[in-house]
Order: C-alpha cells, then structure tokens, then sequence
C-alpha cells in the first residue's frame, strides 16, 4: 500500500462485526495481524480497533456501538480485502491450522500471483497472496 509519509498507509478497509473480539482473535491468530490498538466501551464492545500487517492495515469496531458510521454500515453485506504476504504456503497453513475456513487452497494465478482465499467469522472474504501492483506512488 502506498504511504501518505512516515510508512503510514493511505488505505484502511473499515469492518464492523458483530463480536469484533472474535474478529481480532482469529485476524491475529489464524491470518497473522499484530494488533496495534483496541478500544472497549464502558459496555465492552470494541469502539475501535486497528491491526497491521506488513505496511497495511485495517480497522475495525463492533456492530451496533452507534455512531455515523455503524449507522452507514447497517445491513451492509460482507466484505472483500486482499493482503500481501510473503510466503503464501506457510500463511495458508497458518490459517488452516487455525481452522479458517478456506475457500480456495493456494492457486498459481495466470497474472503471476500465487494466493489463496479465506472467510473470517462472519463472512467477509480475505485473499492471501503475492500481487502487489505498483501504485506509482
């Protein structure tokens, strides 16, 4: 992902789930995001999380904690995002070990990427693999 300076992305996909903490545990253990920071209400849903990975990042909150955006989120279907990683195989076998639920093992593309598919908990589609266009940037 291209960085606006100082290494920061420009781009944050922005999920909300239902159990965000479900979300983060299987993010942080079955797809490899460190998690940079997490916020709870008094009511102990998740305000506002962000989770790295390599120089990308995603944010992501609890449904139903209120606010614009929740509101703008509502009956929204899932979601898709690509991450790039490294070592396609040893992620894919991280998942599985972790028992994501995959979609489509690790695939040589004809556009030279090799990558795979996962779903997270509630449904939103996460793809695993080599392409990293350059952005120009």
């Amino acid at each position: 992902m291209a960085g606006t300076g100082g290494g920061r992305p420009s781009i944050y996909p922005t999920l909300l789930y239902a159990d965000a903490k479900a979300a983060i545990k299987q993010l942080t253990e079955a797809f490899g995001f460190t998690e940079l920071s997490a916020y709870e209400g008094e009511d102990g849903l998740v305000q506002h999380a962000e989770l790295v990975q390599g120089n990308g990042a995603v944010m992501l909150g609890s449904k139903g904690r209120g606010g614009r955006f929740d509101e703008a989120m509502r009956g929204a279907g899932p979601t898709g995002v690509y991450i790039v990683v490294d070592d396609v195989d040893a992620h894919y076998q991280r998942a599985v070990d972790h028992g994501a639920e995959i979609l489509m093992p690790p695939t040589d593309q004809d556009y030279g990427s090799r990558d795979y598919m996962a779903r997270d908990v509630e449904g939103n589609v996460w793809s695993f693999g080599t392409y990293a266009p350059q952005t120009g940037a």
